[in-house]
């Protein structure tokens, strides 16, 4: 039994749609067992899949295969995340978290003055 990429990545809570699931396939950011995969490609229990979105870096193991979106807790039992996945996911987080010491946050918005200045140093009219 197998199920197309976009749908399961879908199902198992990665992206919100499926189309952001298929754009994420043609823009190589899924690959399966090392290779780039198209949305319309099967996978199949066992594969490793390497995924890429705005919360990090995966590399998961496929446990169950599903074309229905489901609850999170049904989601999650889809895959297995690898252990050095999981490091180098929370590795990523500690630096980001490190490097706001270095640049905090500004105390309040830019006022019309600064904004202005900040603008033109962006180049923007």
């Amino acid at each position: 039994m197998s199920t197309r990429i976009d749908k399961w990545l879908w199902a198992a809570r990665f992206f919100k749609t499926r189309t952001q699931a298929s754009r994420a396939c043609e823009l190589s950011r899924v690959a399966c067992n090392h290779q780039p995969v198209k949305p319309s490609r099967d996978v199949h229990i066992g594969d490793r899949l390497q995924i890429r979105t705005e919360g990090g870096e995966f590399e998961i193991d496929v446990l169950a295969l599903s074309d229905l979106r489901g609850p999170a807790t049904v989601a999650q039992t889809l895959y297995q995340e690898t252990e050095a996945s999981r490091e180098a996911r929370k590795k990523v987080e500690e630096e980001r978290k490190a490097f706001m010491h270095f640049t905090p946050a500004p105390q309040s918005r830019p006022c019309k003055r600064d904004r202005r200045k900040l603008n033109q140093f962006r180049g923007r009219p």
